[in-house]
């Protein structure tokens, strides 16, 4: 049951908020992997043309827009995205399942539920007669995940440029905090190529995956601040071709992060320099740069950061303010005006035991139309 906390009529909001969730869950079983996106986004375009929105259109790299136009056309509009793709690959078993107050599947939270509730903000305005003085785009993009390096929300803010007021980046998960910093991301290929040959007849000749090995450790090896939080991993790793066989190539992927452009940049010297120092005699080490996520950041006294913390306060969600790697990223970083909020709580992303918290989605999306509506 949805807690009566919204104002009208506590059945019509129980059946909106159960509206979104079926739509989330629809949303969630057309597959839709980072650079596979386009069955979904066409079934996006297609519910933005039943909800008769204007400007239903999608672009070259499969965003989806649509727009809700306010009372002032000349006024700098809101655009509210939520990302389209995960990071499950074709073929994964996308079953849902109902647990009490829990529903399970893979995908549904991050970002199944965040690109339905685009559609819960037009239900919620359209119901409540809330009349928007400037226009709201409401985009659902591609590529947010893993080595899609934002190039959907790159492609959008390429589109609007500067003539915004701002960015509502929405998450499915994210409920209870306010993201308005984004953490820098570098991410490379690391590919490591050698003779190869039979384990007993050629052993001493150098092995590739030996030789990555060695290299991951010494990366590894590298001291990394708490202050500003700077991380790596090693999240790809593989080579060779059997374990009797010396092997002639390995490679790994690599995730730098840090809340510091100039800590990143430190990290960057040292990789890159260590990198280097792995060639030798018969031993090849390469990198290529996968992705790059620059860093950016709002004040806390900016507008959109204050009602966000105060729509979440009316609603007694106590958020708190945090830092992120997200499609916020590519605004923040060009001095756009961008937050990131969510829609409920729940856990297991990037799982397949992912799952979504019923009863806070009531005030998620509450939470969100107060946000939209404080920008009309």
């Amino acid at each position: 049951m949805i807690p009566d906390i919204l104002p009208g009529h506590p059945f019509e909001v129980i059946v909106m908020i159960n509206r979104l969730l079926d739509l989330a869950i629809e949303i969630q079983q057309v597959p839709a992997p980072t650079f596979s996106e386009v069955p979904r986004g066409q079934f996006v375009r297609g519910l933005f043309l039943t909800e008769g929105l204007k400007d239903v259109s999608m672009d070259a790299v499969g965003n989806v827009y649509a727009r809700l136009p306010g009372k002032n056309p000349a006024a700098a509009p809101l655009v509210v995205s939520a990302h389209l793709d995960t990071v499950f690959p074709a073929g994964t078993d996308l079953q849902v399942r109902r647990e009490a107050d829990r529903i399970y599947g893979p995908g549904l939270g991050d970002n199944s539920l965040g690109v339905a509730a685009l559609f819960g903000l037009r239900w919620s305005l359209r119901e409540r007669k809330i009349e928007l003085e400037r226009d709201l785009w409401l985009v659902a993009n591609v590529c947010e995940e893993g080595l899609g390096d934002l190039r959907g929300m790159r492609t959008v803010v390429e589109r609007f440029g500067a003539e915004v007021t701002g960015y509502l980046v929405l998450e499915g998960l994210a409920l209870g905090h306010v993201y308005h910093r984004a953490i820098g991301v570098q991410r490379y290929r690391i590919h490591v190529r050698a003779a190869g040959g039979h384990s007993w007849s050629d052993y001493g000749q150098p092995s590739a995956v030996h030789e990555l090995a060695a290299l991951v450790a010494k990366l590894t090896a590298i001291h990394l601040p708490h202050e500003p939080r700077t991380t790596m991993n090693v999240g790809v790793i593989h080579g060779g071709t059997g374990v009797n066989v010396i092997a002639s190539e390995a490679d790994c992927e690599l995730d730098l992060r840090s809340e510091s452009p100039s800590m990143l940049a430190t990290v960057i010297e040292q990789v890159e320099g260590l990198v280097h120092l792995a060639n030798r005699n018969g031993v090849a080490v390469t990198s290529e740069i996968i992705g790059r996520r620059p860093a950016g950041e709002i004040s806390v006294e900016h507008p959109f950061v204050k009602a966000a913390i105060e729509c979440a306060d009316e609603l007694r969600l106590d958020a708190t303010l945090t830092s992120g790697s997200t499609d916020a990223n590519i605004p923040l970083s060009r001095g756009i005006p961008a937050v990131v909020m969510g829609v409920t709580t729940g856990g297991g992303a990037h799982t397949l035991n992912e799952y979504i918290n019923v009863e806070p989605a009531g005030r998620g999306m509450e939470e969100l139309v107060r946000f939209v509506s404080r920008n009309k």
